[in-house]
């Protein structure tokens, strides 16, 4: 860093070299500095990134169960029953609707697609479904949606980051 900052034509003097090898030897330990900088955030992000993954794990190993049943999707068909029947047709699997009933944290179990389909379910349609009234319903449709902006916000944080990293590696 010190050589870095010494001015050039000083620095040309003391070596006995041109001031063109003392810009290149200069400009050679900024890289080196910037990488090394770059390194050590990346270590940071990956511990981070690991440290995540430690408590996402022990969340979920406390809150789900292995489920060994193959995930089924079923496809929606309109029969033109009206809206007080109540067997209410959703767009959500038999797996999804398990999980939304029997969890104590559902919003943790589901991945994102699943997330967004309970968010597109009419609250009614899905209070029926799960024989629950309308406003568990919705609270549980307010924590899937918390859940699903979390989780954007934390891909948005790491695209960013990695743009970040990109635009340094531009600059000598």
């Amino acid at each position: 860093k010190v050589l870095i900052d010494v001015p050039r034509s000083d620095l040309a003097e003391e070596l006995a070299q041109s001031e063109t090898k003392i810009q290149v030897l200069q400009d050679t330990l900024q890289q080196v500095l910037d990488r090394r900088e770059e390194e050590r955030q990346s270590r940071q992000l990956l511990e981070l990134y690991l440290e995540a993954l430690k408590t996402e794990d022990s969340i979920l190993s406390k809150v789900a169960e292995p489920e060994a049943a193959p995930r089924k999707e079923m496809d929606v068909v309109d029969t033109g029953t009206s809206s007080t029947d109540t067997s209410a047709t959703t767009a959500l699997s038999d797996q999804v609707l398990a999980a939304l009933k029997e969890k104590p944290a559902p919003e943790l179990c589901l991945d994102s697609q699943d997330l967004e389909l309970v968010l597109k379910e009419d609250a009614a349609a899905l209070a029926s479904a799960l024989g629950w009234d309308k406003q568990k319903a919705g609270a549980l449709q307010e924590a899937c949606d918390q859940e699903l902006s979390k989780r954007l916000k934390q891909v948005q944080t790491l695209h960013s980051l990695r743009s970040t990293c990109k635009g340094k590696k531009m600059f000598p």
